[in-house]
């Protein structure tokens, strides 16, 4: 192979700079593909053109298992799609909300529910916001409370669950990526045992959960607590709102919600564990366990609106298509993302880079680097899918080429993008949780960007301690430090508990 030097780092170089500066993932990812093509092919731009399309994209559909996670991600498109038409989980957030008669109640209830709707991030905050924004009124809770408690449940969760489309990606990341680095492990394996180091969206989801705790709110969130109770004491005219979802169509069956779910769950735990059993579990029974899975909830919520709804099977399959179609942009960026691969593998870049790198910086450090690249990837572009795609590609190979803790790598990953995700103003979670709330955007990016780049902080010094005693037990401690630092922020400067012993009649 030739040796192409610093002149491999360019890129990725560019698909970063490019990725930070248009915020387009996709023509970030093609610009990079095509740079390295044209280094490849001798600075020929039609030949780079041919390169890329013949080498690289229709190669990497054409591999049997890149088509297989394609063909996995349209099901579990389809599935989200048909849930969500079904009213099913609707159903679900709105009988959580019966049980409530305090603020503490509002908001763990609130948190509870998004981590029960993980099948979908951009569904949670317009299927649990407009159900909780009146209850949230009532008990004298600031709307930018629930937008938090929205945005700090949509993604979190979802990064953690390796069977829906998160989990679908970031395989077909991983498993583009180990082999190009020569190794063997399973994708699902490596994600299962990624986990633990996902310090990010564990603390998150934490967080939220010690602040209801505590009662008390500091920072930005405080001040807009404090604006909200001076309005509500002088607003003298009585709630009359009613959920959207409750306004717009009639209510559905919460079986429309548990059904699907406890058969996609249901084959999901049986078939791996039959395949387990009877032979090794390799990437594709996962992928056909999934792809099984989601089609046999897909059949199973059909048959139940049309049981319940009258809706006809043919108008389900048309919603399950459309489901599917919403996943044409995500497989875009994953083939860009394997082609890129595909570039900085021809071009050696994981050599340089562990060169550069093994020389003048302590591979235990590289996690934390890696998560500090991917939070400002993704603040800038406000995605962190295509921040997974940009780094998931290059931090594995290098991370094995200067023998960094190579889990503890990809947890950083993962880690960074949904931190800068979840901070950045132009992300599509972040706008969807002001709008689930009916909170300005500004004030739902102010409050929540304090809360975030706390946990953000305690994330990275748990990546800096992790890289050189590398054990997912440390996210244990961290949890700690992160309750005792909320505890000791909202009793220093924090305001409450105010609204924590608020009461409501539901009767």
């Amino acid at each position: 192979m030739d040796d192409y030097g610093v002149l491999s780092l360019l890129p990725p170089i560019l698909t970063v700079v490019l990725a930070i500066w248009t915020r387009n993932i996709i023509v970030s990812l093609s610009v990079g593909v095509f740079s390295g093509s044209m280094i490849l092919v001798g600075y020929n731009p039609f030949t780079a053109t041919l390169d890329l399309i013949e080498e690289r994209v229709f190669v990497q559909i054409a591999v049997g298992s890149n088509i297989q996670i394609i063909f996995t991600m349209m099901a579990i498109g389809g599935f989200i799609r048909l849930l969500e038409v079904s009213g099913g989980a609707q159903a679900f957030a709105t009988g959580m909300t019966r049980f409530i008669s305090s603020a503490r109640k509002a908001q763990f209830a609130a948190w509870l529910s998004g981590m029960a709707i993980f099948f979908t991030d951009s569904g949670n905050a317009l299927i649990i916001g407009p159900l909780f924004r009146p209850i949230f009124r009532e008990l004298k809770i600031c709307r930018e409370k629930l937008a938090y408690i929205l945005d700090s449940t949509a993604s979190p969760i979802c990064i953690l669950v390796p069977f829906i489309g998160w989990g679908a990606y970031i395989m077909g990341l991983i498993e583009q990526a180990y082999v190009d680095a020569g190794l063997t492990e399973t994708a699902l394996s490596v994600l299962i045992k990624v986990v633990p180091f996902q310090f990010y969206a564990i603390l998150t989801l934490a967080a939220v959960v010690f602040f209801v705790i505590s009662g008390r709110d500091f920072g930005p969130m405080a001040h807009a607590q404090q604006r909200h109770l001076e309005r509500e004491a002088g607003n003298t005219e009585p709630d009359t709102s009613v959920p959207e979802s409750a306004s717009s169509k009639p209510p559905t069956r919460l079986s429309l919600f548990v059904v699907p779910l406890a058969i996609l769950l249901g084959l999901i735990g049986g078939l791996l564990a039959w395949f387990a059993s009877i032979d090794e579990l390799t990437s594709i029974h996962v992928r056909s366990t999934m792809t099984i899975a989601y089609a046999s909830a897909s059949i199973a919520c059909a048959f139940l609106m049309f049981k319940h709804q009258k809706v006809p099977l043919n108008d389900s399959l048309n919603t399950f298509i459309k489901g599917a179609e919403t996943m044409v942009f995500v497989v875009m960026i994953l083939i860009l993302a394997w082609s890129l691969s595909s570039v900085i593998k021809d071009l050696g870049t994981a050599q340089t880079l562990s060169t550069l790198v093994g020389g003048n910086v302590n591979p235990a450090l590289l996690p934390a680097i890696v998560f500090v690249l991917g939070a400002i990837i993704s603040i800038a572009t406000g995605s962190s899918w295509g921040t997974f795609a940009i780094l998931m590609t290059l931090a594995i190979p290098v991370a094995v080429a200067v023998d960094a803790p190579l889990y503890l790598t990809i947890g950083a990953v993962l880690s960074g993008g949904l931190f800068g995700d979840h901070t950045s103003p132009i992300s599509d979670t972040t706008v969807l949780a002001s709008i689930g709330a009916d909170c300005a955007h500004i004030d739902h990016v102010s409050t929540q960007f304090y809360y975030a780049m706390m946990t953000g902080t305690v994330a990275f010094l748990t990546f800096l301690c992790a890289g050189f005693y590398d054990s997912p037990y440390l996210i244990v401690g961290s949890m700690v430090v992160l309750f005792f630092v909320i505890h000791f922020l909202g009793r220093k400067i924090g305001i409450g508990p105010g609204y924590a012993n608020s009461q409501v009649n539901n009767a």
